[in-house]
C-alpha cells in the first residue's frame, strides 16, 4: 500500500512512502505475540494463551508476565528494558504519532507490559531478577511456549553480584515510562519513578557487569561496559524528575567515562548516541550537539550501506541496526541542523524493510513479506496438534502471521532468503522491533 508525500524541502522532492499508521499498529501486534504470563482479555493475538505461569523466584517471588525475548521463550531482563526504554522514548517524544495512528492505548500498554514485570523483578532495594529461563534448556525445545514443561530458572543481581548495566538499563526504562504514564496515571508514575531511583543507586554503588553475575546471559547478551548505561538512566532520571542532580551526574560521569570517544552506534548494549542525544536537548550544550551531529554524518556519509542503499552496521539483525540509526538521526534532526537531509535519509532506512529493499521484510506487510521467521510460537498450528522440531523443519509457511514483526535482515549485499532455518537474518527479537517501531511514530508524528 503506498501513498505519494512531497518533502517540504529546498528540492521540494517527492517520495513514495508506505502507510507508516499500519506499520505502527502492526508493530505493537508483535509486541503482544511476545507476552508472557497470564494474557488479558483485550489480547488482539488471539492464537497466543497464557503461558509460564510458574515462573516464580526464591521463597516464590511471583515473576510471571514479561516479554520472550525473540523467536525462543527466555526473559531476559537487559535486552527487555532496553526494549522498554526505547519504546517509552518513542511514546515520550512523539506521542502525536501514536494519537494519529490510533494506536496510543497501544503503546502504552506495550511499555506496561514491561514495566509491570520490572517492579516484580526488583524485589529488593539492591535485589533485581535479570533472568527467567536457561538458554541451553530453551534451545532444545520447539513448540508453544504454552507447553514448556522445561526448568525456567531465575537468576538475580543484588549487593555481593551486581550488575550495573542491568540495573541502570532498567532504570531507564522506568524512568522514561513514568513520563508516558504522568498525565494518565500519575499514581502509576509515581511507582515507576520510585523504582527507578532505587535502581539507580543499586548500579551506581554496587557496580559490575550483570553478564559477569549472570553468567548464562554471557552467552546470549554479554554486555560490554556498564558505565554508558549509569549516563542514560541519570539522563532519564533527569528527565522525568526536572533533579538537577541526576543532570549534573549525567555530565559529570559522561566526562569521567569519556563516552564523547566511544563508538555511537545505538542498540540493547550501547547507549552512546540515546545519550548525547538527551544531554543535547536536556544540557543544550554545543559538546552533546557536536557529538551527535558527527557520528549521525558519519552514519550518512561514511558507514557501509548495501549496493541497494541500507547502513550496514552489522551482519546480526541487520535491520535492527539500521532501524536504530534511524531513530537516533531523527532526533538528531529535531536540534534543527540538516533537519530535511536527515529525515530524508532516516525514512529511506524504514523504507528499505518495507520494501524498497525488493520485498517487504516485516511480517504481514507489503509486498512479499517473511512467511518463514524463525519463531517458535508462530510455527505452531493450533492445539492440541503437535508442535516440535519437525515442524521446525517443514518447508511450509509458518501457522500464524508473526504480524508487524521486523526480522533481522539481508547481509551486506542485500541478499536475503526466508528461512526458518536462519536465525541470523530471519529472526525477530523485541530489541529488533523497538527502534524502528519508534522510528516509524516520528515518521506518523512528521505526516510523511
Amino acid at each position: 500500500m503506498k501513498v505519494f508525500v512531497c518533502l517540504l524541502s529546498a528540492l521540494a522532492l517527492c517520495q513514495a512512502a508506505y502507510d507508516y499508521t499500519t506499520v505502527l499498529s502492526n508493530s505493537l501486534l508483535f509486541y503482544e505475540a511476545q507476552r508472557s504470563g497470564k494474557l488479558p482479555a483485550d489480547q488482539k493475538v488471539t492464537w497466543r494463551k497464557d503461558s509460564a505461569l510458574n515462573d516464580k523466584g526464591q521463597n516464590g517471588v511471583d515473576l510471571t508476565g514479561g516479554y520472550y525475548d525473540a523467536g525462543d521463550f527466555v526473559k531476559f531482563g537487559f535486552p527487555m528494558a532496553s526494549t522498554a526504554t526505547v519504546l517509552a522514548w518513542g511514546l515520550v517524544d512523539y506521542e502525536a504519532g501514536y494519537t494519529s495512528a490510533g494506536a496510543l492505548d497501544d503503546g502504552r500498554k506495550a511499555v506496561k507490559w514491561a514495566t509491570d514485570y520490572f517492579i516484580k523483578a526488583h524485589t529488593a532495594q539492591t535485589e533485581l531478577y535479570g533472568q527467567v529461563g536457561e538458554g541451553d534448556f530453551d534451545h532444545s525445545y520447539w513448540g508453544r511456549p504454552e507447553d514448556m514443561t522445561m526448568s525456567r530458572p531465575a537468576v538475580k543481581i543484588d549487593a555481593s553480584i551486581p550488575g550495573s548495566d542491568l540495573a541502570t538499563e532498567t532504570a531507564a526504562a522506568l524512568a522514561a515510562a513514568s513520563i508516558v504514564f504522568k498525565t494518565v496515571d500519575p499514581s502509576y508514575s509515581n511507582h515507576l519513578l520510585t523504582h527507578a531511583k532505587q535502581l539507580f543507586d543499586f548500579a551506581n554503588n554496587y557496580r559490575g557487569k550483570y553478564s559477569d553475575s549472570i553468567t548464562d546471559a554471557n552467552s546470549y547478551y554479554s554486555s560490554y561496559d556498564y558505565r554508558d548505561e549509569l549516563v542514560w538512566a541519570a539522563a532519564w532520571l533527569y528527565r522525568a524528575t526536572n533533579d538537577s542532580t541526576y543532570l549534573n551526574t549525567a555530565e559529570s560521569l559522561y566526562n569521567e567515562f569519556g563516552l564523547q570517544d566511544w563508538n555511537g552506534d545505538l542498540s540493547w548494549d550501547a547507549k552512546v548516541s540515546g545519550v548525547q542525544l538527551l544531554l543535547a536537548k536536556l544540557a543544550n550544550k554545543q559538546q552533546y550537539k557536536d557529538a551527535i551531529l558527527g557520528y549521525v554524518d558519519y552514519l550518512i556519509d561514511t558507514q557501509q550501506k548495501t549496493p541497494k542503499g541500507l547502513l550496514h552496521i552489522d551482519v546480526w539483525g541487520s535491520l535492527r541496526h539500521a532501524s536504530n540509526a534511524a531513530l537516533v538521526i531523527l532526533q538528531a534532526a529535531d536540534l534543527g541542523i540538516s533537519a530535511d537531509t536527515y529525515r530524508q535519509f532516516a525514512y529511506q532506512q524504514i523504507d528499505y524493510a518495507l520494501g524498497d529493499g525488493g520485498r517487504s521484510l516485516v511480517v504481514g506487510f507489503g509486498n512479499n513479506p517473511p512467511t518463514h521467521p524463525h519463531h517458535g510460537s508462530s510455527s505452531c498450528p493450533p492445539a492440541p496438534a503437535v508442535c516440535d522440531w519437525s515442524t521446525y523443519s517443514s518447508p511450509g509457511p509458518n501457522v500464524n502471521v508473526l504480524t508487524g514483526a521486523l526480522v533481522g535482515g539481508p547481509d551486506e549485499n542485500d541478499n536475503y532468503a526466508d528461512d526458518r532455518n536462519d536465525y541470523i537474518q530471519n529472526e525477530v527479537a523485541t530489541d529488533y522491533n523497538a527502534g524502528f517501531q519508534s522510528a516509524v511514530s516520528v515518521l506518523v508524528a512528521l505526516g510523511y
